[in-house]
């Protein structure tokens, strides 16, 4: 577990420098490391929520409960896989990207189901707090 933390916090800050100057700033983003960390963002802007994954094994995040849409909106989830090509069973990061909608406090719980055709509790769950000005 220690090596997907520091794999997802070097791969963030990896993303985070490769940024040039004449490309726009880009949206804050969340490891999964810190999840007590509160954001702030303001009404409007996007930002990103990163987590280690490896869908090829069958787990996936998905959102737990509902969000508050009038201070959140989900936007999109892309699987960004920091393995060798073709190399099944190979891990990478979920960017979970959302809107900043209108001022408020919300939470966003994300969980990690394991391969099951049943309905199943997640094995694990990270619950962000986005504040929104």
């Amino acid at each position: 577990m220690k090596r997907i933390l520091f794999f997802t916090l070097a791969l963030s800050l990896l993303l985070t420098a490769c940024g040039g100057a004449s490309s726009p700033t880009p949206a804050p983003t969340i490891a999964i490391s810190d999840p007590a960390r509160q954001l702030e963002a303001t009404a409007g802007s996007m930002f990103k929520l990163m987590l280690a994954s490896n869908p090829t094994t069958g787990y996936h995040w998905e959102i737990v409960g509902a969000l508050d849409e009038t201070v959140v909106k989900f936007v999109s989830k892309d699987y960004k896989s920091t393995s060798e090509p073709g190399l099944v069973g190979g891990g990478g990061v979920d960017v979970w990207t959302f809107q900043a909608v209108g001022a408020g406090e919300a939470t966003i719980t994300l969980g990690y189901y394991p391969p099951s055709n049943d309905p199943v509790d997640p094995e694990q769950t990270q619950t962000f707090t986005v504040k929104v000005k």
